[in-house]
């Protein structure tokens, strides 16, 4: 698996790509280390040069923000994606047969994996945190991604596909929006109490 041309492949041809995956034997761990936690990088990366760079934008201003909060976010935020990626592979395989699918985590951990490549790569955007917004839409059109991931990959039945993706959905805000708040909290709390 070559990961540029798999990143490349599965957001402007993901028809195709899907049907690759699909067949391709590979277990969680070379989907972790050879795609996840390459891929995870770039957001988290770009976010610290960013936020060290430019600040944080804060109602109507920017708040500069010493490069050890920034480090301890881009640390934490890496982390938190991949454990992330590991929770919502879980409940996708565990609520698979539900859904008249089965139970492969290996299917689920390359829906999950791959569906979050766009937000991943747009993650660059964060450079610029007022770009933040691009990421924001490459985040849904990975939505689009691991719907048509599921269908492919773990073959759930398309009467039983909307109900499924809702319930993924549900979940991935869920799990996201916890992990933002920690990596907030931890990362800025302390920072935001004592400079607003």
């Amino acid at each position: 698996m070559n990961l540029v041309e798999r990143a490349k492949n599965i957001m402007f041809n993901p028809k195709q790509e899907w049907e690759v995956i699909k067949t391709e034997s590979v277990t969680i761990g070379d989907l972790f280390t050879k795609y996840a936690i390459i891929l995870a990088a770039i957001p988290a990366v770009a976010g610290f040069i960013g936020y060290t760079l430019f600040g944080l934008s804060w109602g109507f201003g920017t708040i500069k923000i010493p490069v050890g909060a920034t480090l301890t976010w881009a640390v934490i935020t890496y982390v938190t994606a991949l454990i992330g990626v590991f929770i919502i592979s879980f409940i996708i395989d565990a609520l698979a047969p539900s859904f008249g699918s089965t139970k492969d985590m290996v299917a689920s951990t390359k829906v999950v994996v791959y569906g979050y490549t766009p937000g991943w790569v747009a993650g660059v955007f964060y450079i610029l945190p007022s770009l933040g917004i691009i990421v924001a839409l490459a985040g849904i059109y990975g939505l689009v991604l691991m719907y048509m991931g599921l269908q492919k990959v773990k073959d759930v039945p398309q009467d039983k596909m909307p109900i499924y993706f809702i319930v993924v959905i549900v979940v991935a805000i869920i799990v996201y929006v916890v992990m933002g708040l920690i990596v907030t909290s931890v990362a800025f709390g302390d920072y935001m109490i004592t400079h607003l």
